[in-house]
């Protein structure tokens, strides 16, 4: 008995205290997250000047406090167990990487690999097949997908009313407690503007801050010959739509951005994706059919499906020989940002589990 009396005084009400302060400090966490560090959009030298409407939606602190707290939350999915960052992980530049199609709610397969989330402020469509016209209203459609998240809107802005962490966010980003799809949004939009890649050893190459092996050299002089038409520097795509001859699947052929415009022209084309950090985001195609940058190689080597919109760059041929493979390979691996994927702004808050 006195063994017990002792620790029920000695050891308990300290105890107690710790938990006390522990969970208040839990809370108080979960209430009010970190305030982030060095929140301003700024245009890195050499970049056109962004599509994105800044002065609709200016990027604050704040803003992209909430934003964060948004991309990482599963409540906007049916179930809460799927977020943004689900598929999109700050380490393989925001992608999916290891699956060749999204994984959603209930372990649903989508039809399309995860494309990478940067640089979107020099975006103007979005998605495979460009059926997005709007940053701020891109998020949309992964909520409602049946097998990405699977949730209606109306529901989620419901279950962010409901909760007073959200109240007191909103309440700093916007003025006022008050919580609607817009600004859900919005803050959305602020946190996913702010995702830029610029600094990889190819930028400090440009800068004279870096130097290139002579393989690596070699493979550049083979982009610009033969892919930089399509993949145009800085932002290593020029968002146009195209054919790249990756022959159709059997069962359930994906037709591309004609499930958009209905226009045969547009049978086959997909957007073409930003090669920047491209050594981080296998696997790799609209559905992730190549599992390695040699695969990409091999399939550029006069391995195309012929179909009426292959595009033309194509039809004449498009022949790499063994070095420019390798060459051009040890290339693409410059465009890897570490910086961008390292960058504690935008890593997982804490207690944050990515989905495998």
């Amino acid at each position: 008995m006195r063994h017990r009396y002792w620790w029920g005084q000695g050891i308990l009400l300290p105890v107690l205290t710790i938990l006390f302060i522990s969970c208040n400090k839990t809370e108080q966490q979960e209430t009010m997250p970190p305030v982030p560090e060095n929140i301003a959009f700024v245009k890195p030298a050499g970049f056109p000047e962004p599509a994105y409407r800044f002065a609709d939606n200016p990027v604050t602190t704040d803003g992209f406090a909430l934003g964060k707290v948004l991309f990482y939350d599963g409540a906007l999915s049916r179930d809460g167990t799927i977020s943004c960052a689900s598929c999109h992980i700050q380490a393989n530049a925001f992608t999916h990487h290891g699956h060749d199609v999204s994984h959603g709610i209930d372990d649903r397969l989508g039809v399309r690999n995860s494309p990478s989330i940067q640089n979107l402020a020099w975006s103007t469509t979005f998605f495979w097949d460009g059926g997005v016209h709007d940053l701020d209203l891109q998020p949309i459609v992964p909520i409602e997908n049946p097998v990405e998240m699977d949730e209606k809107l109306g529901n989620v802005i419901k279950r962010l009313q409901a909760n007073t962490r959200y109240q007191q966010l909103f309440q700093k980003a916007f003025g006022s407690p008050d919580i609607n799809s817009a600004r859900m949004l919005k803050a959305l939009s602020q946190f996913m503007l702010m995702l830029v890649s610029a600094n990889s050893r190819y930028d400090r190459y440009l800068q004279g801050r870096e130097t290139f092996t002579d393989s690596e050299k070699n493979g550049l002089a083979v982009f610009q010959q033969k892919c930089a038409s399509c993949h145009q520097p800085p932002l290593f795509t020029d968002n146009s739509f195209r054919n790249n001859g990756v022959a159709p699947r059997m069962y359930g052929a994906d037709s591309g951005r004609y499930v958009i415009t209905l226009a045969g022209e547009d049978m086959y084309r997909f957007k073409v994706p930003s090669l920047r950090n491209v050594a981080l985001t296998a696997p790799y195609m609209h559905d992730g059919r190549f599992g390695s940058l040699e695969s990409v190689m091999n399939h550029y080597d006069n391995n195309f499906f012929n179909s009426p919109t292959l595009d033309p760059v194509f039809r004449n041929g498009f022949a790499l020989t063994e070095t420019d493979k390798r060459d051009l390979t040890a290339f693409l691996r410059t465009l890897s940002d570490k910086e961008f994927i390292t960058d504690r702004r935008f890593e997982p808050p804490p207690g944050f589990i990515p989905r495998d």
